[in-house]
């Protein structure tokens, strides 16, 4: 199933959001999935696409698997990853198991649409036993960096999935500047609140875009809920998915920003010495 945000384009970058079952413990499946998606997404106009989180190799896979499939950030696959955004003209933002030395991350990695990489970033909460058994916490936030769109720039910032449950991170992303954060994510049942009330309570307690990637379907026991959504800086839903296979499209606009903060005044009554 495709969502489609209206045909004319309204706004200043026009982003896809990828909703799907996860693949096989195979990069190279990955990699293929992420080229059909690539295409879908550009054909809906999208100037660029967010997947779920460690989408080239799945996430509940287990230690030996991530092990044995874990790359630096300029590896092979992150070079496919290139030549398939320069093939679509999309800028992504993908997830795989990311190897520095002896540590491997759960990390994402933000390419333009030329294939240059714009942002890495390795997930800093780590959640449950899942997270715990197969990675190390990554030390710091994301940047804010710029990709472009038909009206310009737009900054914007990356978190996985159980950062967002916590506000410093979002909080601290906004204040350095972000105008959307970026989520891709595996989330399961029962936390189906993390998608309807977390999200957009960040996206509004920040005035920020908040993008929100999720899987559906089973993987090592999880049931993943969906729910993807991309979230206005007013809190309200611009697009949500629902339980099924899905590539959800929304336009982001940074006059929604402007008109938020007229009235949303979150950031500029901050009192931090207090704090």
């Amino acid at each position: 199933m495709v969502n489609i945000a209206p045909s004319r384009y309204d706004g200043d970058m026009r982003i896809a959001l990828l909703q799907c079952a996860p693949g096989a413990p195979d990069t190279a499946a990955g990699l293929a999935r992420l080229d059909a998606a690539a295409s879908r997404a550009a054909a809906a106009g999208a100037a660029l696409l967010v997947t779920p989180e460690m989408f080239l190799t799945g996430y509940a896979i287990g230690p030996e698997a991530v092990a044995t499939l874990a790359e630096p950030a300029d590896g092979p696959a992150a070079r496919e990853a290139a030549a398939i955004a320069r093939r679509h003209g999309v800028a992504l933002l993908y997830g795989w198991p990311e190897r520095d030395g002896d540590a491997v991350y759960n990390a994402v990695q933000l390419i333009d649409a030329d294939g240059r990489r714009l942002a890495g970033y390795r997930k800093t909460h780590l959640f449950g036993a899942v997270d715990r058994g197969q990675f190390s916490a990554g030390r710091t936030l994301s940047p804010v960096v710029e990709v472009g769109g038909p009206q310009g720039a737009f900054r914007v910032a990356l978190a996985v999935c159980y950062d967002i449950e916590f506000p410093e991170v979002a909080r601290a992303l906004a204040l350095a500047g972000a105008e959307a954060i970026l989520v891709p994510t595996a989330n399961m049942a029962p936390f189906h609140s993390v998608a309807t009330r977390l999200v957009p309570a960040r996206a509004e307690e920040n005035t920020v875009f908040v993008a929100y990637a999720n899987y559906v379907g089973h993987e090592g026991g999880f049931d993943y809920c969906g729910l993807s959504c991309v979230c206005s800086p007013d809190g309200r839903d611009l697009a949500r998915a629902g339980t099924g296979e899905e590539l959800l499209v929304a336009d982001l606009d940074r006059a929604r920003i402007d008109a938020a903060r007229t009235s949303l005044t979150y950031l500029r009554d901050r009192r931090p010495g207090l704090y």
